[in-house]
């Protein structure tokens, strides 16, 4: 075994690594600075796969305002389901039908378009234990359009006792 001098070095010349990191407190925190960052590139990476996995079985339906469709879209704002209801379109001209399926299929990607920007939004944000290190600028209306920065509109979110009356009421036109 080589005997060490004062600064570290061997009595060969050659540096003992563990020896300067005891001396050079600097060296002791980048070192522990850069386990943190590899720790936390770990766990983003890991909760990245894990909202991946779940963002690929989300799906959005949304029913159509006139209640004659409803519209299922997955993670991408892919059509995945399309149900007529209640035979109100048979009564829709092309024109009417079209417009129904659309609008939902527009509200339920944006919908979905929502949910996948609160799911990876930890992910693009600055990390608290990095302070050099600055979270991602994402445009989402660049990405998903202008909708999406849009808050749904709450106004048509009936109560159970509008809803009941809605039913009655188309009870008695058929």
């Amino acid at each position: 075994m080589n005997a060490r001098t004062y600064d570290g070095t061997a009595d060969d010349g050659r540096t003992d690594p563990d020896a300067t990191a005891g001396a050079n407190p600097l060296a002791e925190s980048i070192g522990d600075r850069l386990a943190e960052a590899l720790a936390d590139l770990e766990a983003v990476t890991a909760g990245v796969a894990a909202a991946e996995a779940e963002l690929r079985q989300a799906s959005y339906t949304v029913r159509s305002r006139d209640r004659a469709v409803e519209v299922t879209v997955g993670s991408q704002g892919q059509l995945t389901g399309l149900r007529f209801l209640d035979g109100r379109h048979r009564t829709m001209t092309a024109a009417e039908l079209a417009s129904s399926v659309l609008g939902a299929a527009a509200e339920a990607r944006d919908a979905m378009s929502r949910q996948v920007m609160r799911t990876m939004t930890p992910f693009t944000s600055a990390r608290p234990g990095l302070p050099g290190m600055k979270g991602l600028d994402l445009d989402w209306a660049d990405i998903f359009g202008s909708g999406v920065l849009e808050e749904p509109d709450t106004s048509r979110v009936r109560t159970g006792r509008t809803r009941l009356r809605d039913e009655i009421h188309e009870d008695t036109e058929e």
